[in-house]
């Protein structure tokens, strides 16, 4: 505690301390780590070298043992099925023979005891191969003679001296290489003691240095949250006041087009009509007493019926009757036709009768009739398809063309009318998605909350 109120009453700045203190940790944490695990890598490998060794000596004694075993039972019974692992061992011992030859070519001294142990185990193998051609061969008391001597005891015995020998002196290295890890464990266990102390140090240093910018910067970040706070507010206030007023003025649009269509049913309908009426009066009157008042009176009667069939389309672009008349389902197949008719392409339509109120219903039909348009503006396409699925609790509605499509990602907001789309469905409590690449077609997609469940 004296040094800490010593090195906080001290005039040179802490900077000054801590740094050095910091980067003398470090590095001296580095030279130790470094250090300790060159040691703990070079013991650990030796141990690897010891283990897999002693692990080749016993391979070694046990294939021995299994090939006399083998050979035993074979001049004992004359079973050719004791020649198995006979074979199967001598093949053996030659693979762990060049194995521990590979382990031990660079130690000299070793090297030594392994040679006598290679030879004993060579003598051993001959020994044991002429016993058993001579019992293939029906030279009883030949192999009799070999089985009854103590040649083959002997050299079994020397196999197994020499072996202990190896597998003893293995066992040392291994001990001497643990004694090694647990030096270079017990190195770094200090060091990284002393390092932890003086990195505590520096650390203390750092962190009275850091506290006042700390605190400042807090205070700072308290102001910039609540400007940021004020400015999203505003911004939720702003968007939702932009929302309301598109919806309000698409509403109005949509009032103002009824009323409009109203009109031009009611009053330019009825003139219409009124001259129709007065052309067929006086063609009746006249007759036929003039071809040319005959001619032109039958081209006025088409030109007023083309008038009349202009007025219903655009009354029914403006507000269509049929929604009102005969559902959504005949309106929007209607919608299909006439656009199949004008444009050539074909157009199919798979649409469930679903249950909305008036205005989910002109706003699915909206979304159809503004996605057709851009489709006859811009797509190319020679197929259409339009889906209407009814569903528990939303319906979805689907328009899909197989044209030329376009970059969503490069797609501004406005393009196609796709924003006013966007926003009337939104506006209905929907989702719209659109769905396209160049030269792969468009989809869009639509759901919407149904006014009843599905029945």
């Amino acid at each position: 505690m004296r040094l800490f109120s010593w090195l906080k009453n001290f005039s040179i700045p802490k900077m000054a301390i801590s740094l050095p203190l910091a980067l003398l940790a470090a590095c001296t944490l580095v030279v130790i780590n470094e250090t300790g695990y060159d040691r703990s890598s070079e013991a650990l490998d030796d141990i690897a070298v010891a283990s897999q060794t002693r692990s080749q000596l016993n391979k070694l004694l046990q294939h021995m043992l299994d090939a006399e075993t083998g050979q035993r039972g074979y001049l004992l019974t004359g079973d050719p099925r004791y020649l198995e692992p006979y074979d199967l061992a001598v093949s053996d011992i030659g693979q762990t023979i060049d194995i521990l030859r590979n382990l031990y070519i660079n130690d000299p001294e070793e090297m030594k005891t392994f040679a006598q142990l290679g030879r004993n185990t060579q003598r051993k193998l001959a020994e044991m191969d002429l016993s058993v051609r001579m019992r293939k061969q029906g030279n009883e008391d030949a192999w009799k003679f070999v089985l009854m001597t103590d040649v083959g005891k002997e050299h079994m015995d020397a196999i197994r001296d020499q072996a202990t020998k190896l597998i003893a002196s293995t066992a040392s290295k291994m001990e001497l290489a643990q004694l090694q890890v647990k030096r270079s464990l017990q190195l770094s266990r200090i060091g990284i003691a002393a390092v932890a102390m003086a990195g505590l140090l520096a650390f203390y240093l750092y962190l009275r240095q850091t506290n006042a910018l700390k605190e400042a910067a807090d205070r700072q970040q308290v102001l910039l949250q609540q400007e940021r706070d004020l400015l999203e507010r505003q911004v939720r206030e702003r968007t939702a006041t932009l929302a309301e007023l598109a919806t309000h003025l698409q509403q109005v649009r949509e009032q103002e087009r009824g009323h409009l269509a109203r009109e031009l049913h009611d009053e330019l309908g009825a003139l219409l009509t009124a001259a129709k009426l007065d052309v067929a009066r006086l063609k009746s009157k006249l007759g036929s007493s003039s071809d040319d008042v005959t001619q032109r009176l039958q081209h006025l009667t088409e030109t007023l019926n083309s008038g009349i069939a202009l007025k219903r389309r655009i009354i029914e672009d403006l507000r269509p009757s049929s929604l009102a008349n005969l559902g959504l389902v005949a309106s929007l197949e209607i919608l299909a036709r006439e656009f199949s008719e004008r444009s050539a392409m074909e157009v199919e339509t798979a649409l469930d009768d679903v249950a909305l109120d008036e205005a989910t219903q002109l706003t699915v039909y909206r979304l159809v009739q503004e996605s057709l348009t851009n489709i006859g503006k811009y797509a190319q396409a020679k197929m259409v398809d339009i889906s209407l699925r009814r569903y528990e609790n939303h319906i979805e509605v689907e328009i899909k063309d197989d044209g030329q499509g376009f970059d969503t990602a490069t797609m501004r907001p406005s393009t196609h009318g796709l924003a006013g789309m966007r926003h009337r469905v939104e506006a209905a409590g929907g989702r719209l998605t659109v769905q396209s690449a160049p030269g792969q077609g468009a989809r869009i997609f639509a759901v919407l909350p149904s006014s009843s469940p599905a029945h």
